[in-house]
């Protein structure tokens, strides 16, 4: 399967749309419905948004959410290794003349400071080890972009790297398919390479092997994505943002790693995969491949059914877990295993089997019958909190809070029961 197999459907303008904030304007016009643009600026390429809701990702993987997160948390635990072929279909075109500002980069929101890649995923290999992850990434002039790095795996790999002297090969791929998008989004405690994740998701969801090819700088990327550059990440930094991300607000600048781009190759006719920040699409991206470390915690101490990262919680800093508890303080147990399981949440409401943690009145409802405020809510202060909180301390340390809307296995269940 392939980024571009995902597209059914998709409304098409009849004429090209421009990438600076046409593309986004245009979104918004169609309610940020599934769109497939060609651009103004870049004849022969095309750019797809809005490809990737939550309901649109499980209706194209042909399961329900619930059945997501269970085959998520199955590959963490069984990557498969790569399956590499000598040629693919994003080799078909080769720009090495590198001229970044003739692909379909889009600048969607008039805060942000520019054109950037939202959804490319930066694939880095440094002293034995592989990492895949998301990073935005600025477009800065024709050969170079500068991309936020997050103290996670790609941050420690480059300071390291940057201690002897190193650039760190790279890729930058565009218009992958929703598996590798979904596995490049996870995080883990120990190393574990995210492409044998990928791997094991495409088999499992397509029943064959997901194929990769090499390219000449040694990094392997998916045989069939869209785009697909060969990079370094030098020894420079310079100025990255303001952005809009994830929360609908504007993140701040800083000074950032800088990516050369040394070759770029693509499909014929390249479809680049625009994401918008902050809307649908983003939210899933980050927030479903969150869902199996926080189940897989919350499991350790009571019974876990679902996991829902909510909407207003951005798919990241908030959560809903339902369980069939077997202890009346399983529920307390149950927010503090969930904040761990994903360490960016600030607010986690735990329910029980019976309530749709997909629906936020049914949620509320529950609170509202089955959780008395004094008894029944963990605060927790000097937390380390989310970088993407704009209401974090100066320190980085934010409070954290949990609701425990369970009834206690004993609890007589006629006078908590909806009859409609």
């Amino acid at each position: 399967m392939a980024f571009r197999d995902h597209l059914a459907g998709a409304f098409i303008p009849s004429d090209s749309v421009s990438c600076i904030h046409g593309l986004f304007d245009l979104s918004v016009e169609r309610g940020h419905d599934l769109i497939v643009a060609d651009v103004t600026e870049t004849p022969g390429h095309s750019a797809a948004m809005n490809v990737l809701s939550r309901e649109r990702l499980c209706s194209v993987l042909d399961v329900e959410p619930n059945e997501l997160i269970d085959i998520l948390g199955w590959a963490m635990n069984n990557p498969q290794p790569l399956n590499t072929v000598s040629s693919g279909p994003v080799l078909e075109n080769t720009q090495e003349a590198v001229a970044l500002s003739k692909l379909p980069i889009p600048h969607h929101f008039r805060e942000d400071l520019g054109r950037y890649m939202s959804a490319s995923i930066v694939i880095a290999e440094y002293d034995g080890e592989r990492n895949v992850s998301f990073h935005r990434q600025l477009l800065r002039d024709d050969e170079h972009v500068v991309a936020r790095l997050v103290p996670r795996h790609l941050r420690s790999m480059l300071d390291n790297a940057r201690l002897n002297g190193d650039t760190i090969p790279i890729a930058i791929v565009n218009g992958c398919d929703p598996v590798v998008l979904l596995a490049a989004a996870m995080s883990f405690e120990q190393h574990i390479d995210e492409l044998t994740v990928a791997s094991s998701l495409h088999d499992r969801f397509y029943g064959v092997p997901l194929p990769f090819v090499i390219l000449e700088n040694g990094i392997p990327v998916p045989a069939n994505a869209e785009y697909a550059m060969a990079a370094e990440i030098t020894l420079e930094d310079d100025i990255e943002g303001p952005y809009v991300d994830i929360t609908g607000t504007i993140d701040e600048q800083r000074m950032e790693p800088v990516f050369r781009i040394n070759s770029v190759h693509h499909r014929n006719n390249p479809i680049f995969h625009a994401l918008i920040p902050a809307e649908a699409e983003h939210k899933a991206l980050m927030g479903l491949p969150r869902a199996p470390t926080i189940k897989a915690a919350v499991s350790e101490v009571t019974h876990c059914h679902d996991v829902h990262m909510t909407e207003g919680g951005c798919g990241w800093l908030s959560a809903v877990v339902s369980i069939t508890p077997n202890a009346s303080d399983d529920g307390q147990k149950a927010i503090l295993a969930a904040l761990n399981g994903h360490r960016s949440m600030k607010m986690v409401t735990i329910v029980n089997h019976d309530i749709d943690v997909g629906n936020p009145v049914r949620v509320e409802w529950a609170m509202m019958t089955r959780w008395q405020p004094d008894r029944d809510t963990i605060i927790l202060s000097g937390q380390k909190g989310s970088s993407l909180d704009p209401s974090r301390g100066e320190d980085g340390l934010t409070s954290k809070i949990g609701y425990d809307a369970t009834l206690p296995p004993d609890t007589d269940l006629g006078p908590y029961t909806s009859v409609q």
